[in-house]
């Protein structure tokens, strides 16, 4: 029997449909772009299907007219509020519906994504470990999922500057596929609209609500139209409530209300967790020349460029149509602060060993984002009052694998919210499936290979090995991680600048060119995302300290310092080309910016990341 909340949510005639067809007479010049973004259609599967616009003018962007100045924001209910349309989020809600279906039981589930559409800003390697899926849509062959390249090679390098040294490969790929994320995760919102999830892309969840008794009761959607000073433009909406009985927080790496909800309520503390630590991830994808693709290949390197006390490496995925992705991962927790991140991959790609691949070939897609390389000793207790947080935004990247997709799709772990709402149960119990589940043995396993690189690439390496070839992941002992990522940053008097090489235009690129290639784009007349807790610390700390690293860690030229009238360097954000990277938040030596959703449906367009 469905509890009150479910009956509640039900009776309300209010949704979110049908307050976007409340639009004002506003051309299209007139609104936001952001409000322009949504290029899918609007959702045939849902339940309240009766309230929505004829398909003929399905695609006619919204304009969200919510509520008059002086009004409070609009709100409709749900049984299940998801924030992220990941594969975590999708996961989850696909099995709540399957559930619902299996059981007979009646719950309103939604997902809120920032992106302008479902995989917009989905990124990742990505050779997929389909166990999880299996679990999930056990047809997902027949269904013509975007997974067709099975891996035919696996190979591991460890580069010198000119020489490419063959070692045992510990990845196991067998069995696995090279896919396109974006692509995987927009057949899963196809999967999830089938069954009755209701999906709204472009909405930016920007705040957590709370009731009375400090319990989460849903998320709160930023206004739109509000210019850099704060003014209310001509084509101001306010935002929007949406409420529910239980809210899963799936925003990825990083996440942030993910991060204040764990702030909030201690979760690290009462999980007994450890600080997480964080890698950036820069990617392209070419398109290569037909005599040198080789589908379903797999290639991951160490060693150079980086030097022995960074953790790194790279990636190269041969997958269909003579396309690669190829992508350098630099562990955020680097002392150098001269190190630049994307002008180690450009210069990665001049290995000779690498340029073989490339040569002839033309970049489709470039992107960037941050991964959580914590693993299990930094998993927060993921349950609060009133929800959960799932998928990367907890943390359940498997490091030695290289794979995190296959973990977040099974921490949705939906039979627990499915027996809160329909049971009785405690949604703590949460915590117990997730210890149950293969998840925890499989990063448990997994625990002591990133903290072995603490101590550099060659003990690394030889510790990672032991643990990995004869331990099995059995020893008694749990290595701890080093120093917090943006503690990590030693004083740039300490090391000395590195020169990078100038982009050559066919392997190497400046940023404004890859940038480009993000699709990314914001409403430039916004209030800035990306906001300082101390405007004076980059004159006064960063730049005279650390020599400006911000200006080196950004991997689309957010952060640039110029000289002002009196020739001065002052910071400058160019929060318009901001790629929801997350590196800014994580790397900033006083921890002095905080990374905010822009407008709803702003940030990069990925279509094959």
């Amino acid at each position: 029997m469905l509890k009150f909340c479910s009956i509640f949510s039900k009776s309300k005639s209010k949704n979110l449909f049908l307050l976007r067809s409340r639009t004002k007479s506003t051309s299209r010049s007139q609104s936001s772009p952001a409000a322009y973004t949504f290029s899918r259609r609007i959702f045939p599967y849902s339940k309240h299907s009766s309230l929505l616009a004829p398909a003929s003018i399905s695609r006619v962007p919204p304009s969200r007219s919510f509520a008059t100045d002086s009004e409070a924001r609009d709100s409709i209910e749900y049984d299940v509020v998801v924030v992220g349309a990941g594969p975590a989020g999708l996961s989850a809600a696909i099995r709540l519906k399957q559930l619902c279906h299996q059981k007979g039981a009646d719950l309103s589930v939604c997902v809120v994504e920032k992106g302008a559409e479902v995989g917009a800003h989905i990124i990742s390697g990505n050779v997929f470990e389909p166990r999880a899926l299996d679990e999930l849509l056990p047809q997902w062959k027949q269904e013509e999922a975007p997974i067709n390249t099975p891996v035919s090679s696996d190979k591991f390098w460890f580069l010198t500057k000119n020489r490419a040294i063959s070692l045992p490969s510990p990845f196991h790929n067998k069995g696995n596929y090279v896919i396109s994320l974006s692509q995987l995760v927009r057949w899963l919102g196809a999967k999830a609209e089938e069954l009755g999830v209701e999906i709204y892309p472009g909405f930016a969840a920007s705040e957590i609500l709370y009731d009375a008794n400090n319990k989460v009761i849903g998320i709160g959607t930023n206004d739109m139209g509000i210019a850099k000073d704060g003014s209310k433009k001509e084509n101001f909406q306010r935002g929007v409530e949406v409420k529910g009985c239980i809210t899963l927080l799936a925003e990825g790496c990083r996440g942030s209300l993910s991060e204040k909800i764990i702030g909030r309520y201690n979760l690290r503390e009462k999980g007994g967790a450890e600080h997480q630590t964080y890698a950036l991830g820069i990617k392209e994808v070419w398109e290569i020349d037909e005599r040198k693709h080789q589908p379903g290949a797999v290639l991951h390197t160490l060693g150079w460029p980086l030097d022995h006390k960074t953790y790194g490496g790279s990636f190269l995925y041969h997958m269909k149509d003579n396309q690669i992705s190829i992508g350098f991962v630099v562990a955020l927790n680097y002392q150098n602060p001269f190190m630049n991140p994307y002008g180690e991959f450009q210069k990665f790609k001049h290995h000779p060993a690498i340029r073989q691949y490339l040569e002839g070939g033309t970049v489709i897609q470039y992107g960037a984002r941050t991964l959580n390389e914590g693993g299990f000793q930094s998993i927060p207790y993921p349950v609060f009052p009133g929800g959960a947080i799932i998928g990367c935004s907890a943390g359940f990247l498997n490091v030695p694998k290289i794979k995190g997709t296959h973990t977040a799709m099974k921490s949705g772990i939906a039979e627990v919210t499915f027996g809160v709402l329909n049971e009785g149960l405690d949604m703590d119990m949460y915590w117990k499936a997730l210890r149950n589940s293969w998840i925890w043995d499989e990063l448990y396993k997994a625990r002591n290979y990133r903290p072995a690189f603490e101590y550099g690439l060659i003990p690394g390496l030889a510790l990672s090995g032991l643990e990995h070839y004869l331990l099995r992941g059995k020893h008694p002992f749990t290595l701890k991680h080093g120093k917090a990522d943006h503690e990590a940053t030693n004083a740039a008097q300490l090391h000395s600048p590195i020169q990078y090489p100038k982009a050559d235009g066919v392997l190497s690129f400046d940023v404004p060119t890859s940038l480009h290639r993000s699709n990314t784009n914001h409403e430039h007349d916004q209030p800035p995302h990306l906001r300082l807790r101390d405007p004076k610390i980059p004159e006064t700390v960063n730049l005279p300290v650390y020599a400006a690293p911000e200006s080196r860690y950004c991997p689309a030229r957010v952060y640039e310092y110029v000289a002002d009238e009196h020739n001065q360097l002052k910071l400058q954000i160019n929060a318009q080309n901001c790629l929801h990277c997350k590196a800014c938040d994580i790397k900033d030596p006083k921890q002095n910016i905080e990374w905010t959703v822009p407008e709803g449906g702003g940030g990069p367009g990925y279509s094959v990341m």
